[in-house]
């Protein structure tokens, strides 16, 4: 794959084509949920090669207005006759399926039950006299907002279901999605929206609603893996040899459109509470291009950003929940070591280089995880040696590859000097000499614990009681870091695996696919996240109680 060119790392754009983590869940060294982002940057002996500038929210483009704390309680409006059980919990009717989507499997029809089951619960709630805007209840709170969804579902999902699969027939490589691009742009276009192509001419973001207040941000990526796709009997299957859609970012794709579009629908009728900017970035894998977005102005005056990722771990209709880090940083190390090489009969009149990598890959590791506290899981592994050609000859050059990934921000900061001093000490033992090239990757995502309580609260609005689960760590990597680096926000996994099917699935794999019942789901948590994160930025004071009750939806 050909080196993606990089930002200006000032903001400018190119101008070429911790919080505590969930008791109820385990840090694991799990295989990556996200992406391996690794990427090997050019650079000279002993040097770091930054993917962007460290410092403030606003040196990298990103202005905050509000610091957002907290959840939006008393907005629920009092719940009208009909819509509670004996228990007092709402009373939606026959869900069918996880979550209450629509039953379907990867490649089957999309049946009508969200269709069917929204005209009941919106007689209910018209019979109990609430105002009515284009024959659905314009009501704030989750009794009304559920059904709202059902009926733009009904008219929309089997339009967001093509969409997935059309984007899966035909998916690129980071850098190259411009059909992806330009479908966007014209679905957003043709829903009466403006979006802003980015200025290497692949991905975009687009705002929806009034400028004035709080913003919040709805991130997907775009592009694909060079993985070829290995599904059978599927129609949607990849027409790019050698390219696939095998970590689902088509799903996270359609879902951010789908709720953007159900959002357009509540601005158009001057109904919502801020403004909400979808960002579609691209070159998540390679990676990079959530600095490109950055440096595009992507998040300047976004108050929170929100990001759901698929998981096939977790039962479509459930979404996977953590505070504090959710995905760790990855950088790649490369280190070469040199000598004047020798006969192996006599090590003492040279330098031993083979002895010296091999310490240099066994103490390397060690030492640098007693240089920082162990709750950060600074690790090094290596996945590359290499040195000689024959066995009687010391060679006078060698080579050591590896990863280092870590969850914890600081940590991660001070990783490179606190390796380039460990190896020179190593090397000085054994007098040869060793040579350092860091290349920064991604961030840790550390979820804010405000952002991860609005996922919350909006998915107890749209999902069954036992749709939030708890999530665990994983020491992959995702860019989605960079943006939280400058502003709260959170990134949940979305359950994409069919409830009782067979086998273990994992990302990145040929054979990789989804229920897209999850595409409705995930429609309906990302509406309602943004809405909950809206009120909660803009809530107005006690005395504006009645306004909150009298707050509308189309």
């Amino acid at each position: 794959m050909p080196e993606p060119e990089q930002p200006d790392r000032a903001g400018n754009p190119a101008n070429t084509d911790p919080a505590s983590t969930d008791p109820a869940s385990r840090p694991e060294n799990d295989t990556s949920y996200e992406n391996d982002s690794e990427n090997r940057t050019a650079s000279t002996n002993e040097n770091i090669t930054r993917r962007a500038p460290f410092g403030t929210a606003i040196a990298q483009g990103a202005h905050m207005t509000h610091p957002g704390p907290g959840v939006m309680p008393g907005l629920e409006p009092p719940a009208a006759p009909g819509l509670e059980g004996p228990e007092g919990r709402e009373d939606r009717g026959a869900a069918s399926g996880p979550a209450g989507a629509n039953p379907m499997v990867p490649g089957g029809p999309v049946p009508g039950d969200a269709e069917r089951a929204a005209p009941r619960r919106d007689a209910s709630v018209a019979a109990a006299g609430a105002p009515v805007v284009a024959g659905i209840p314009a009501v704030l709170g989750g009794a009304v907002l559920q059904p709202q969804l059902d009926a733009f579902l009904a008219a929309h999902e089997a339009e967001l279901i093509a969409f997935r699969r059309d984007l899966h027939m035909h998916p690129e490589l980071g850098y190259a999605e411009h059909r992806t691009t330009r479908r966007l742009a014209e679905r957003l276009r043709a829903a009466g929206l403006e979006p802003v192509i980015l200025p290497k001419g692949t991905g975009l973001f687009c705002d929806i609603g009034p400028a004035d207040g709080t913003t919040v941000a709805l991130r997907a990526d775009i592009d694909a893996l060079p993985l070829q796709d290995e599904k059978e009997g599927v129609a949607y299957r990849s027409t790019v040899p050698g390219v696939a859609h095998a970590c689902g970012h088509d799903v996270h794709t359609t879902m951010v459109l789908g709720a953007g579009l159900f959002l357009a629908q509540q601005a158009e009728a001057g109904l919502l509470p801020g403004r909400v900017r979808l960002l579609f970035q691209p070159a998540e894998e390679t990676p990079g291009g959530a600095l490109d977005v950055m440096a595009a102005g992507g998040i300047a005056g976004v108050d929170r950003a929100f990001a759901l990722h698929c998981d096939p771990r977790i039962e479509v209709g459930q979404l996977g929940l953590r505070t504090g880090p959710i995905t760790a940083a990855c950088d790649k190390v490369y280190v070469k070591v040199t000598g004047p090489g020798g006969h192996t009969a006599r090590p003492h009149l040279t330098a031993d280089l083979v002895y010296a990598l091999a310490k240099i890959v066994t103490e390397l590791p060690s030492a640098l995880s007693r240089r920082v506290d162990p709750r950060s899981s600074l690790s090094l592994v290596w996945g590359r040696v290499s040195a000689g050609s024959v066995a009687n000859a010391i060679p006078d050059d060698g080579i050591a590859e590896g990863t280092v990934r870590c969850l914890d921000d600081e940590a991660w900061h001070r990783a490179p000097e606190m390796m380039k001093a460990l190896l020179q000490s190593v090397a000085a033992a054994y007098d040869v000499e060793a040579s350092l090239e860091y290349v920064r990757g991604v961030p840790p995502t550390v979820n804010e614990a405000a952002s991860v309580q609005m996922f919350r609260d909006a998915a107890a609005q749209v999902m069954d009681e036992d749709g939030v689960v708890p999530t665990p760590q994983s020491l992959g990597g995702e860019d989605f870091g960079w943006y939280l680096e400058s502003i709260p926000g959170a990134l949940a996994r979305l359950g994409v695996r069919t409830p009782g099917a067979p086998g273990e699935y994992d990302l990145h794999r040929g054979d990789f696919d989804v229920d897209e019942r999850c595409i409705a789901v995930g429609t309906k948590v990302l509406s309602a996240t943004a809405l909950t994160a809206l009120w909660d930025g803009g809530r107005p004071g006690d005395g504006d109680a009645e306004a909150i009750e009298g707050a509308a939806l189309a």
